[in-house]
């Protein structure tokens, strides 16, 4: 069997385990195991996997991995969520839709802690989706805004997403925190744009609740001084030249550890339940890992990275259109697959292509960094778009009286959103490198 066709009976092996609904970390492995053994031998393969999870699991930087999740459960614990809804809340619920802003708001405010989409709407949505209710919002949309606002948990730094993306294209983490800066709050207005704009077709979606006076808000504003401490101390940090990513996420995660048990919502069942919580996840992402080390090891014996690099370049397609080929391919993916497996499957044959294009005369950091935010961005519109959306069956469960259907068709109000930020990002490469420059 030729190379070629190795490649193309590992990948059919892969998608038939999909269907099966096998661990997605089992769908990569077994067939790459299969394959390995067929295009070398019995030995060769033996000899690759002694070293195999060592040689994955000893890289340091992966331990920023389970430091930023521990540091996301202790603020999805903590109860840090419900003060910036009530700050946000307090700001703008007296404008129509005015509580679908200020989820959005808080998840844009508690995804800077946290780093994790599905955490960002399920936490946010806890304290949300009661007061929605209680103004008689519409379920759909109420569901779509936290579902939408949990996205912005990857966008806005620190994204695990990104650091997963880091480590595998060797790229510097805190550049690509400093590009995410951007486009992620681009992402939270636009959201919150989307909202205002469809409450001028329908104001019955979004009632307005009784204005708050300026009091009560700047009492609020004392509520969220933790999550605010701890952005800054962590990026301040980082960016500062006081320590590396690695030890900024100790830094947050202690931090955020400290704030729970100030804010007496950090006890003992939490403190467990967030390390449980952690350690279940981080095992989930190396095994994932270890599933993709092992079928891009065997593609790369088949030669099909280099091959479809060559094929690219054959093909003498405007560079910029071969791009948009590969963000369209992205939201295909993202129907069918969660974004790390997605990533850790295409990346290693996807990005050396991409790096052998011109972009915008860009050098090749810059090019690295920014096909990574355009990676981000597309990647979590497959969590919010049919017929998947993980987070809309996340918030979905919490608000069972709501169909689906509805939901889905409220999402579309983001997903137009998504489009405009994504154009400008594809054409205006500055908007995710302008702040790169201050990154030494």
């Amino acid at each position: 069997m030729s190379g070629g066709a190795l490649a193309v009976a590992i990948i059919a092996a892969m998608l038939a385990l999909m269907a099966l609904r096998a661990p997605i970390w089992v769908t990569m492995f077994v067939p790459g195991f299969a394959g390995y053994w067929y295009a070398s031998s019995s030995t060769a393969l033996l000899a690759f996997l002694k070293g195999l999870v060592f040689a994955r699991f000893s890289v340091y930087d992966l331990s920023v991995i389970p430091l930023f999740l521990l540091m996301g459960q202790f603020a999805t614990q903590g109860g840090l969520s419900q003060a910036l809804f009530r700050c946000a809340a307090a700001f703008v619920g007296h404008f129509r839709g005015g509580l679908a802003m200020a989820a959005m708001l808080a998840c844009a405010a508690f995804g800077a802690v946290c780093g994790s989409s599905v955490a960002t709407a399920a936490t946010v949505a806890q304290v949300a989706l009661p007061e929605m209710k209680r103004f008689r919002y519409d379920g759909g949309l109420a569901n779509a805004t936290l579902a939408a606002g949990g996205t912005l948990g990857i966008l806005i730094p620190p994204s695990v997403v990104l650091i997963i993306y880091a480590i595998i294209t060797e790229q510097n983490i805190a550049k690509l925190f400093a590009a995410a800066f951007i486009p992620g709050l681009i992402a939270a207005a636009g959201y919150v744009a989307a909202i205002a704009v469809a409450m001028r077709f329908r104001p019955d979606w979004g009632p307005a609740e009784p204005r708050v006076r300026w009091a009560e808000r700047l009492r609020t504003v004392g509520g969220v001084w933790p999550v605010v401490a701890i952005f800054i101390a962590v990026f301040g940090g980082i960016y500062g030249g006081v320590f590396t990513p690695t030890e900024g996420a100790a830094v947050g995660t202690l931090s955020t550890f400290v704030a729970g048990v100030l804010n007496r919502e950090l006890r003992w069942p939490q403190i467990k339940r967030s390390c449980l919580a952690t350690a279940e996840t981080t095992a989930m992402i190396f095994m994932i890992f270890v599933g993709a080390d092992m079928l891009n090891a065997t593609l790369a014996l088949t030669q099909m990275p280099a091959r479809f690099a060559e094929l690219v370049t054959a093909l003498q397609l405007p560079p910029l259109m071969v791009v948009a080929g590969v963000m369209l391919l992205y939201i295909v993916l993202g129907s069918v697959m969660d974004e790390l497996s997605m990533i850790l499957l295409t990346l290693p044959v996807i990005f050396p292509a991409v790096m052998q294009l011109d972009l915008h005369g860009l050098d090749a950091t810059g090019k690295a960094i920014w096909f990574g935010m355009m990676v981000l961005s597309v990647v979590e519109i497959g969590l919010i778009a049919p017929p998947v959306g993980l987070n809309v069956y996340v918030v979905s469960g919490m608000a069972r009286e709501v169909p689906m259907g509805i939901t889905y068709r409220r999402v579309f109000i983001f997903l137009a959103s998504d489009a405009v930020r994504i154009t400008v990002l594809f054409a205006f490469p500055i908007v995710s490198l302008w702040l790169v420059k201050f990154v030494r």
